[in-house]
């Protein structure tokens, strides 16, 4: 491939990233993010701002090792009336244990008169100054002019300038920041192309945000025009509305033109996975309908659909999922068919008889229980379970004697007002009662941890299970407080399995139980687990 299709992978999920609100990464997710980075094969990792705040601090004390990709710090150009050497913020960044920084500075006319209240010469040599200094200390500096395409467009001249004042200095890339996201593909590739004109396009790089819904279109764009750096987050992460999505562009650069970056097909391989760890460290549930990596990517929900989809995949997937470590998910739902339910057993590695009856009785029972109000194309474990047991396969691993619960609420001895639920739960595991107590933020939670209580000391497979997700539908609202209510739990482990069941009833708290059963003996198939006395 010509050097001049290599395109270079900037990832700033450790500081845009962790701008996002809810977002707040610990040294230890810091090192474990970059460290999943460097083994995707992107170019730059950035770190954070050192001298900004403890974290960032004690991250660049005692980087990562990385391997492939370039440990980059962040920062800004020194400030108005300072020297490059008595400057705190540069002087961070010389100190940083860091090969690479990147600094941010003005390049929109309107900041340097209103936000700076300086002349437009000194913006200029803060720029120059900052860079020739840096230069002089790190292998790479890199000059990230904030809100350029707000700049050019008020004035051409001046935004050239910025960039151009960096690049005499020495640094490596202009990275031509889409601060407030407000710019549109076109735009962008006017834009690029014109500064591509006056400086080598293999300088020049995109920092896109996303808050028109195109930091992805307008990277691309930018890349067409001359840029040959791209910068983004994992999953889009960053403030406001997210940055572009590396997690996207890097199989469409790789699978849909003929670009080239330093991502292997066999790290590319890794992407859905890098994906999820990034969610499991935020505790977020991922995206299921996120281009690529999400479970909804591949998913077929209509029988024709599959049909079409078992001759030929490519009539309704862009990609073969396995190139970025998903697969085909084949939904079963009231709208399935034979073809759903076989292609569904496929992937279950259940074996069935086409001629067996009890396949279409299967299906009449899915639609008839969704028109009850369960959704199985996003409750598959519940779907596994309903499936094995139509086909006379799944363990009886405990059944539910009685259970009560009690909310109470009171005031403590500190004078605070406080409601705490318990649960009193009776199981039978192979013939023999157990019975347990426990206390919780809520009934769900007292009911839970009492079953799991009850059943570990039997199933210590349970330990590291816990409840990733809650979310709770009314199906009938006309009904008042009577109406059916559907519960779809999340479950997780330690292994990073995520798996959903479905519980619905008039009363929340039954429909909480039947997730919750599923959910776990789901959990229990997954583990091998035998029930006490059963036959080997």
């Amino acid at each position: 491939m010509a050097d001049n299709k290599r395109i270079y992978l900037f990832d700033s999920t450790l500081r845009d990233g962790a701008q996002t609100q809810g977002v707040d990464f610990g040294v230890p997710d810091k090192v474990a993010i970059a460290e999943a980075l460097d083994r995707l094969g992107v170019d730059y990792v950035e770190g954070g701002w050192p001298g900004a705040n403890p974290t960032d601090n004690a991250f660049f004390a005692d980087p990562p090792a990385l391997r492939n990709a370039r440990l980059v710090a962040f920062g800004m150009t020194r400030r108005p009336g300072r020297s490059t050497g008595n400057d705190p913020g540069l002087a961070s960044l010389v100190d940083a244990k860091a090969d690479a920084v990147c600094m941010v500075g003005k390049a929109w006319d309107f900041h340097v008169d209103v936000a700076l209240g300086i002349s437009r010469d000194e913006n200029l040599a803060m720029i120059g100054d900052s860079v020739a200094h840096l230069q002089a200390c790190k292998a790479e500096v890199m000059f990230d002019a904030e809100h350029f395409f707000d700049g050019y467009k008020s004035d051409p001249a001046y935004a050239l300038a910025c960039l151009k004042v960096a690049h005499e200095a020495g640094a490596r890339w202009l990275v031509l920041c889409d601060t407030n996201g407000g710019a549109l593909p076109r735009e962008v590739a006017e834009i690029v192309a014109a500064v591509a004109r006056e400086i080598p396009g293999d300088r020049l790089g995109i920092h896109s945000h996303n808050d028109t819904e195109n930091a992805a279109a307008n990277a691309l764009a930018a890349i067409d025009a001359g840029a040959r750096q791209i910068q983004g987050t994992l999953n889009g992460l960053g403030e406001r509305c997210g940055n572009a999505n590396l997690v996207s562009l890097i199989p469409t650069l790789a699978l849909k033109t003929d670009y080239e970056t330093g991502v292997s097909a066999a790290q590319m391989a890794g992407l859905t996975g890098i994906s999820r760890l990034l969610d499991e460290r935020l505790n977020r549930a991922p995206t299921r309908n996120a281009p690529y990596v999400g479970d909804s990517a591949f998913a077929h929900k209509g029988g024709l659909h599959v049909s079409a989809v078992e001759k030929d995949p490519r009539t309704y997937e862009h990609i073969d999922p396995a190139l970025v470590g998903n697969r085909r998910h084949i939904v079963i739902s009231d709208q399935a068919g034979r073809s759903n339910m076989l292609a569904r057993f496929r992937d279950l590695d259940i074996e069935v008889d086409l001629a067996d009856d009890r396949l279409n009785t299967l299906i009449e029972q899915v639609k008839a229980r969704e028109f009850e109000g369960y959704a199985y194309d996003g409750a598959e474990a519940s779907f596994e379970i309903l499936a094995r047991r139509a086909l006379g396969t799944v363990p009886n691993y405990f059944r539910l004697t009685r259970f009560r619960l009690m909310d109470d609420r009171r005031w403590n001895a500190k004078h605070e007002l406080v409601t705490e639920s318990e649960a009193t739960v009776t199981l039978d595991v192979a013939g023999e009662a157990h019975m347990e107590v426990a206390t919780g933020n809520g009934p769900v939670h007292a009911l839970d941890t009492a079953i799991r209580k009850a059943l570990l000391p039997v199933y210590p497979q349970l330990e590291d299970m816990r409840l990733a997700d809650y979310k709770v539908r009314i199906l009938t609202p006309q009904a008042g407080t009577s109406a059916i209510t559907r519960v779809m739990i999340e479950s997780a482990d330690s292994t990073g399995r995520r798996w959903t069941t479905v519980g619905v009833s008039p009363n929340v708290i039954d429909a909480s139980f039947n997730a919750l059963y599923d959910g776990i003996t789901w959990k229990l198939m997954q583990e091998g687990a035998r029930v006490p006395g059963a036959a080997s």
